[in-house]
């Protein structure tokens, strides 16, 4: 219980004295990733359920083959739904990303319409431009890491 105390103590008297800064105790940069993620929120249109149902089944099976795709969920409570994507790298997001406007992005905006969409990670070049046509809001990635 001391070594705990003593410890807590001394951090929060480095950080008072300003001698570790809050990102170098989440480690800063040093477990950064190349991860582009994103939530994307909608609302889906009314009596669309059975159009969503098949749309969505039809992009996940696309999506899942797509190499550098780590995960792709969709979520729902009654009306909104939320896609939840990680892509390992910018490249990647941006083949999903084509791959989403030549195959789906009619169909999908005829049903769904774009609340909010929140990116994590380092979105450059197109990506950046593909989804701020969405409205995004982006965030770089200051602490942390990955397993």
């Amino acid at each position: 219980m001391l070594t705990k105390t003593i410890k807590t103590t001394t951090i929060a008297a480095m950080l008072i004295g300003g001698l570790m800064s809050t990102s170098a105790m989440a480690g800063g940069h040093l477990d950064a990733t190349d991860d582009i993620a994103w939530t994307l929120t909608l609302e889906l249109g009314e009596g669309q359920d059975a159009a969503f149902d098949a749309l969505m089944a039809e992009m996940v099976v696309a999506t899942k083959a797509e190499a550098g795709a780590k995960g792709y969920e969709w979520h729902r409570s009654g009306s909104t739904v939320h896609i939840n994507e990680r892509y390992e790298t910018n490249a990647d997001a941006g083949i999903h990303l084509g791959n989403f406007g030549e195959n789906f992005a009619e169909r999908f905006l005829a049903i769904l319409t774009p609340t909010g969409l929140q990116v994590y990670g380092p979105a450059d070049g197109g990506v950046r431009e593909g989804l701020a046509g969405f409205g995004a809001t982006f965030y770089d990635q200051v602490g942390g890491f990955e397993r």
